[in-house]
């Protein structure tokens, strides 16, 4: 897949940036934020017209009229516009208004019906799409998704890493798994890769450090919820800055000069991060239906240690570790270890 996102051939400076409000609420709002974005440089401006919400009632977008909204940011800044789409009307209806720039949201990504439908409905057209990467960590979803757009004969493509949903409680909405991305650039170097830090985050105050995590691996560009007045939006209200806020965001990023080697330190110790990172948020997992399993012996009047079970996990995990190229002898030591913590825990709830 060769994509030619960049119209001039070549990567222009990072950051490319993408910014403006979650939602388009109002031609004023949608104005009010578009102005000061393009007074400090901004050159691309995004708006949600069509809003999937997790549970109904909430605000869903004000659907095709907010398209008229983002032609008059085109015509009075000279901004690029872009929006998400969701279904075949979408897109009809975009490349009817002539939107300059379409994405694709993280739960149309996960299906493959919904994106051969927006990839039939983009035959014959020429503009830039962006991928953003599947709610579960599928690289291969992802790419599936992107390889579907690029069949349908448009090759200007993008990908945006907006992180993965998890069930359990954690400091991110959604949990970043940089190596995903990672890998993505080593299957595809030629695909563009955007960072979405609003919804990795979730939360405004973490917008800055996962910009300058995105730049330290060499992603091409950041796309940034930016609102007029964030704590009044009709959606994700906590995930906003101003336009004064992002620039300010953007002047403080460091943008180093990227490595000729193909697997740099740098790369490679952040993969070990955030390797670790995914092992502490298993491990609490793993301790919290410990905690569980505990609660149900005490009510059950049952022993902590259960000596069969307990034999049974360090041989099935030493076995499991050997297929998988790690050392019997050290895979006891780690389990051995995850059971005494597991014990205490329990122990705990008998206090």
């Amino acid at each position: 897949m060769n994509s030619t996102f960049f119209p001039e051939g070549a990567r222009p400076e990072r950051p490319v940036v993408i910014a403006g409000p979650c939602s388009a609420e109002t031609l004023e709002q949608v104005m009010a934020t578009a102005r000061p974005l393009s007074d400090r440089g901004i050159r691309i401006f995004r708006a949600g017209i069509w809003k999937p919400r997790t549970k109904p009632g909430g605000f869903e977008g004000v659907g095709v009229e907010g398209l008229a909204w983002l032609k008059a940011v085109k015509q009075e800044t000279g901004m690029q516009v872009a929006t998400e789409v969701a279904t075949a009307k979408h897109v009809y209806e975009c490349l009817k208004a002539g939107i300059d720039m379409l994405w694709i949201g993280a739960r149309t990504t996960a299906n493959p019906f919904a994106m051969q439908e927006i990839a039939d409905a983009l035959q014959g057209a020429d503009l830039p799409i962006l991928v953003k990467n599947p709610v579960s960590p599928d690289l291969d979803l992802w790419i599936g998704a992107m390889e579907r757009i690029y069949n349908a004969g448009l090759h200007r493509i993008a990908a945006i890493h907006r992180g993965f949903s998890s069930y359990d409680k954690k400091l991110y909405r959604n949990l970043p798994q940089w190596h995903i991305p990672i890998e993505l650039r080593r299957r595809l170097p030629e695909v563009p890769i955007f960072c979405d830090p609003s919804h990795i985050g979730g939360k405004r105050e973490l917008i800055a450090s996962l910009s300058q995590q995105a730049m330290d691996l060499g992603f091409d560009g950041l796309i940034v919820e930016s609102h007029c007045d964030p704590d009044c939006a009709w959606s994700d209200a906590s995930q906003q800055v101003t336009p004064e806020v992002l620039d300010y965001i953007l002047n403080l990023l460091v943008i180093r000069s990227e490595t000729q080697t193909t697997e740099p330190l740098s790369q490679l110790r952040k993969q070990i991060d955030e390797c670790d990172n995914n092992l502490m948020q298993e491990l609490a997992k793993r301790m919290r239906i410990s905690r569980e399993i505990g609660t149900f012996k005490k009510e059950h009047d049952m022993t902590i240690l259960q000596t069969g079970r307990y034999s049974e996990i360090l041989e099935q995990r030493g076995q499991r570790g050997e297929q998988l190229g790690m050392d019997a002898g050290f895979i006891k030591k780690v389990w051995e270890a995850i059971h005494e913590e597991s014990v205490r825990q329990q122990l705990e709830l008998l206090k």
